[in-house]
C-alpha cells in the first residue's frame, strides 16, 4: 500500500480529519431532521456501532431549529448537510453543528457564501466542498470530462473560501459510478493539501452499493487517498458503518473493532453458518478493541482459522467445535451451535484485556 498522502488537519467536534489522523468513518441520518426524537435515536445506534462522524440533512428551517437539541444529545460530532438556501447553514451553525456541507453546484452566490463563512469563522466550523457529479451545472466546461469538470469546480470554491481568508475546509468528489469516483480524487490530491472525504455516491441498495463503494473507497485508500469515508448505501446506516470498518480492517489501517471469518459454506457443511454468522456480527457492533471470531462449516479449515480467532466454532457431521483464544474447548451438538458461540463470545468479553494474548494477535 502507498505512503498516505499528506493532509493539513482539521478538526470536527472531538475528531480530527487529516494530518495522518485515524481515518474516520462517517454515515448520514436516514431520518427526518425534524422528528428530533427518531433522529437522536439514530445517532446513539450510529454511535454505538462505531460511526465517527454523521451528516443530517437540513431541508428548511424547523429541520435547523431542531439541530440545537439533537445537537445537546449527540454523542459524536454532527455535519449539517446545506442544498440552496444558505440561511439553512447560519441557522445550522447558531444551533450548535460541528461542521457544515455545501454543494458549489447549488450554493454559488458570493454574498451567500461570504456570510457562511463570516459565520463558520467565527466558531472554527469547517465546510466541506461537496461536489456531486449529478449536480454540476449543466454549462460549466462543457467539453471537458467529467472528472476534470468536478475538480475544477471543487478547486474554484477552495479559491473563493481561501479568498475569504477561510482554511477550515475538507472535499469530496462523488459520482455514482467508481471509475469517475477514482479519476476526480486522484486529479486533486496532487493539487492540495486540504483533507479528502471519499465515497462514491448513489451507489445503490446494500449489495451494490457496498461492493461500488468497497471498490472505489478501497483503490483510493490503498493508493493513500482519503482521510474519511462514507459509505453510501440505500438501507440502513449501521450497514455503512459497517462496511466502512470493514474496509479500513482490510486495508490494515483500523485494528480496533470486532471482525468475523466465515466460510462460503459446501456440500460438506451441516451448520448454519451464513444465519450464525449475521448474529455474530449484531452481538460484536458495539465491540470497539480488537476481536475475532471465526464461524466454519466444516474441519477442512475451520480448525486452523479457529486457532487464529479469539472464539470459533467448526462443524463436524454431527458436532461443533468450540475453540477459544485458539485452543479446543469442547464440542456440542448441532443444534446448539449458535448459543454454544454466543455464550463463548461474551463469556470472552467479561475477561478482556486480561486473557487477550499477545502471542494469538501477533498471529492474527
Amino acid at each position: 500500500m502507498r505512503e498516505r498522502r499528506h493532509s493539513v488537519p482539521v478538526r470536527l467536534g472531538n475528531v480530527t480529519v487529516g494530518g495522518g489522523a485515524p481515518v474516520s468513518v462517517q454515515s448520514m441520518t436516514k431520518t427526518d431532521t425534524r422528528d428530533i426524537g427518531a433522529t437522536i435515536n439514530q445517532l446513539r445506534c450510529l454511535a454505538d456501532a462505531g460511526c465517527n462522524i454523521v451528516r443530517l440533512a437540513v431541508p428548511d428551517l424547523e429541520a435547523a431549529s431542531a439541530l440545537s437539541t439533537i445537537r445537546r444529545q449527540a454523542a459524536i460530532p454532527l455535519v449539517a448537510d446545506i442544498h440552496f438556501d444558505y440561511r439553512l447553514a447560519i441557522a445550522a451553525i447558531e444551533a450548535g453543528i460541528d461542521g457544515l456541507r455545501l454543494n458549489p453546484g447549488n450554493i454559488s452566490q458570493p454574498d451567500h457564501l461570504r456570510t457562511i463563512v463570516r459565520h463558520a469563522s467565527e466558531r472554527s466550523i469547517p465546510i466541506r466542498i461537496g461536489v456531486n457529479a449529478g449536480s454540476l451545472p449543466h454549462d460549466y466546461q462543457p467539453g471537458t470530462s467529467l472528472p476534470q469538470r468536478m475538480v475544477s469546480l471543487a478547486l474554484e470554491q477552495v479559491q473563493m473560501l481561501e479568498a475569504l481568508d477561510f482554511q477550515h475546509i475538507k472535499i469530496s468528489l462523488k459520482a455514482s459510478d467508481v471509475p469517475t469516483t477514482i479519476d476526480a480524487y486522484r486529479l486533486i490530491a496532487d493539487q492540495t493539501a486540504y483533507p479528502l472525504h471519499v465515497g462514491v455516491t448513489e451507489a445503490g441498495p446494500p449489495i451494490c452499493g457496498a461492493i461500488r463503494n468497497t471498490l472505489g473507497i478501497g483503490v483510493l485508500l490503498y493508493m493513500g487517498i482519503g482521510d474519511t469515508i462514507r459509505v453510501s448505501l440505500s438501507g440502513d446506516p449501521l450497514m455503512e458503518v459497517d462496511t466502512g470498518k470493514e474496509i479500513l480492517r482490510s486495508l490494515g489501517l483500523m485494528s480496533a473493532g470486532a471482525s468475523v471469518i466465515s466460510c462460503p459454506t459446501c456440500g460438506r457443511t451441516s451448520l448454519d453458518v451464513s444465519t450464525i454468522a449475521t448474529q455474530v456480527m449484531e452481538r460484536l457492533r458495539s465491540v470497539t478493541e480488537p476481536f475475532r471470531v471465526a464461524v466454519m462449516g466444516c474441519v477442512v479449515n475451520g480448525p486452523g482459522e479457529c486457532e487464529h480467532a479469539d472464539v470459533g466454532i467448526a462443524g463436524g457431521e454431527d458436532k461443533v467445535l468450540v475453540y477459544r483464544s485458539g485452543t479446543f474447548k469442547r464440542s456440542v451438538p448441532i443444534d446448539q451451535a449458535s448459543d454454544a458461540l454466543l455464550q463463548e463470545i461474551d463469556s470472552a468479553l467479561s475477561v478482556r484485556p486480561a486473557e487477550t494474548s499477545e502471542e494469538m494477535r501477533k498471529n492474527v
